[in-house]
């Protein structure tokens, strides 16, 4: 155990050093861009290697244990926002946003306990990797989402519209923001689908509104409203980005919460 902490305590002090550069970038005007990027991939490249030790050592991938579920997701959301960074660089001051909710996903990481996780017998089935990685999928395009809708909101004060001038107008980025969402509702209902059919598999019903499915559906219609308001009465962007807000609140609390704190079976799944 002690190499894997090793590797995923380096990993977020890359992270960190990346996010801060990032947001000081905003805020002192200026564009270390690639040295941002460098630091955040060169902290996930330690965080996949501490994420294979664990992997090794345990007999199984980091789905069961909390500590294993926030890891593992802190290394799908960079992975995710790293290529919406490389590939839309429109967006790479958004970062700003983003870094900051990730810091409060390593804070919690490193307070949480890294023990040892026995995958129950139910987990054995290729459907997991399908429902988890269509899972961090959704959540990784909702936070691309979240980051420039946060970029809008910032906007709205005399500090941020100063800060965020460079990137394109609103409706631009609203725009990104609702393309992000919709790529989000796809996965989302992928990771649905899969998922029934896995319980299927593991408990011999598709369906049975426990509550981590409850709140994934929940999710979803939210997820279905906010796309169907943007479309049909095409709100101000400041109104459509809160809608990113929120589904990516209720998402957070779902993947995050629900499965501890009830008695169902999933009792962490992503």
């Amino acid at each position: 155990m002690e190499l894997e902490l090793k590797l995923l305590w380096a990993a977020i002090v890359l992270y960190v050093l990346g996010g801060s550069l990032a947001i000081g970038g905003v805020v002192l005007a200026k564009r270390p861009e690639r040295t941002v990027l460098g630091f955040i991939l060169g902290g996930w490249v330690l965080h996949t290697a501490a994420l294979l030790v664990r992997w090794e050592r345990l007999g199984h991938g980091p789905f069961v244990s909390m500590f294993e579920i926030l890891s593992s997701n802190i290394w799908s959301l960079l992975l995710a926002f790293s290529i919406a960074y490389w590939r839309i660089p429109q967006i790479r001051a958004s970062a700003a946003v983003v870094m900051p909710i990730l810091f409060v996903m390593m804070g919690w990481l490193m307070l949480t306990s890294p023990g040892e996780s026995h995958l129950p017998r139910s987990f054995v089935t290729p459907w997991l990797y399908i429902h988890v990685g269509l899972g961090k999928v959704f959540l990784g395009a909702m936070l691309v989402a979240v980051g420039l809708a946060g970029v809008i909101q910032l906007r709205r004060t005399r500090v941020g519209q100063a800060k965020f001038q460079r990137l394109p107008d609103d409706r631009k980025l609203d725009d990104l923001a609702y393309r992000c969402m919709a790529l989000a509702m796809i996965f989302n209902a992928l990771m649905l689908v899969a998922g029934a059919i896995w319980a299927q598999d593991a408990w011999g019903r598709y369906w049975a509104w426990d509550p981590l499915e409850t709140w994934a559906f929940i999710t979803w219609l939210l997820l279905a409203f906010s796309l169907h308001l943007r479309v049909t009465f095409k709100p101000a962007p400041r109104l459509s980005s809160s809608m990113a807000f929120v589904v990516f609140v209720i998402a957070f609390l779902t993947f995050f919460g629900v499965p501890f704190i009830s008695s169902g079976p999933h009792q962490g799944t992503f």
